[in-house]
């Protein structure tokens, strides 16, 4: 099973969703989300939120659409983490989430370390915008493929230090380096072969694929 998030973030923060129905995928949606899915056509399986981004006319309007669970505004988690909990508990093989990005950078920063939970399952979890693709990997060693969408690829370190991180088949390749936070080595690099390889031995890495 894929499960796919929309979240509430702006539209035009919002990749090209008709490339990522090639497969079989259940839908949920988070308060404003769930507008922006029904607008496309797609009915959630699952829908989450307060619906404090949507006006009452467009709440009666998704209330005839869809079966909506209304969750309290004042709760000690985002309408997005319910959503997650919730993607998390079916063991999916992957969750992708969308609309997560463009808007508060609280709530960014928040959805990104979200990404978390994929990793305590594991389950593989990418948030996804226009212009980015993220994920988290634990120490071990990774291929990746050239992308014509994401030519650029940043490793950022979510934990204090990763250790041992060994690029090949790069612009610019590395060989066991650590790299802690606030570095920017490994900002913007890019494959020159079809595939490549990455590994690190400690820590949690943060891997940005970005358009130009």
């Amino acid at each position: 099973m894929i499960i796919h998030i929309l979240a509430g973030g702006p539209t035009d923060h919002h990749p090209d969703l008709a490339l990522y129905e090639k497969e079989e995928v259940v839908w949920a949606a988070v308060d404003r989300g769930v507008y922006h899915l029904l607008q496309k056509g797609i009915g959630p399986y699952a829908a989450f939120g307060d619906y404090d981004s949507v006006t009452d006319d467009e709440l009666q309007w998704m209330k005839q659409q869809t079966n909506l669970q209304i969750v309290p505004k004042e709760k000690n988690e985002t309408d997005l983490e319910l959503a997650i909990n919730w993607a998390v508990s079916q063991n999916p093989k992957c969750i992708r989430i969308f609309g997560a990005t463009g808007g508060r950078l609280d709530h960014a920063l928040a959805n990104v370390q979200m990404l978390v939970k994929g990793l305590q399952k594991p389950i593989d979890m990418q948030l996804i915008d226009h212009k980015n693709e993220i994920t988290l990997k634990r120490a071990g060693t990774y291929s990746i493929a050239k992308s014509d969408a994401f030519p650029y690829v940043s490793f950022l370190p979510l934990t204090e230090t990763v250790t041992g991180i060994t690029l090949n088949g790069f612009k610019y390749p590395l060989l066991k380096k650590t790299i802690e936070w606030g570095s920017t080595l490994c900002i913007s690099n890019e494959l020159v072969e079809e595939k490549g390889t990455f590994s690190f031995a400690t820590g949690i890495l943060m891997v940005i694929r970005s358009t130009d």
